[in-house]
């Protein structure tokens, strides 16, 4: 790689710092902070002993993934998504992206009919935050399944992968880690 920086003075090839606290919070089941540099994102696992109705019946589990930025989380205020009685295009994508890619490294039959919803919200926005909220969102997951195996709700663990999420691209034609 080139000794040249970028405008963060990052090496092309350098992550940003990243941290997560695990149990950041005591309701959910499995529950992380992570910062991707200056990006936070909470990610929240939540159990239910429930599955949506094309699911019913046919014993196996569903993860799914909700998404959104609180209003502050960037420059300047923007308005929550719930105000305006839907959400954004972008908003869902990375939703689907997020549930998409939990659902890769889930045994659904293991889990049993129940249902994971993880829960990604950004406090502050300094670039990828998909991916931080995959990376988390993941570890708050494992948390939620570790808490249902130590109560034996679960024969076995249905985690089947590892997941893990950074972006890749090319700025002044030099191919570049974590955007």
């Amino acid at each position: 790689m080139s000794p040249v920086t970028r405008p963060s003075g990052r090496a092309f090839d350098q992550l940003r710092d990243v941290r997560i606290e695990r149990q950041f919070t005591k309701h959910a089941e499995g529950s992380v902070l992570i910062s991707f540099g200056d990006t936070r994102v909470l990610c929240t696992a939540s159990v239910e002993n429930r599955v949506p109705g094309f699911l019913r019946g046919k014993g196996e589990g569903w993860v799914t993934a909700e998404y959104g930025m609180l209003p502050r989380s960037t420059n300047e205020r923007m308005n929550r998504e719930a105000a305006s009685g839907k959400q954004g295009g972008r908003t869902l994508e990375i939703q689907r992206l997020i549930g998409r890619s939990l659902r890769a490294c889930v045994d659904r039959r293991a889990l049993g009919e129940r249902s994971i919803t993880l829960d990604c919200d950004v406090l502050q926005a300094a670039g990828g935050t998909r991916t931080a909220a995959i990376t988390g969102a993941y570890v708050a997951l494992c948390d939620a399944i570790g808490l249902l195996r130590k109560r034996g709700d679960l024969a076995r663990d249905p985690i089947i992968g590892a997941i893990a999420a950074i972006s890749v691209g090319i700025y002044q034609g030099q191919p570049v880690l974590d955007l």
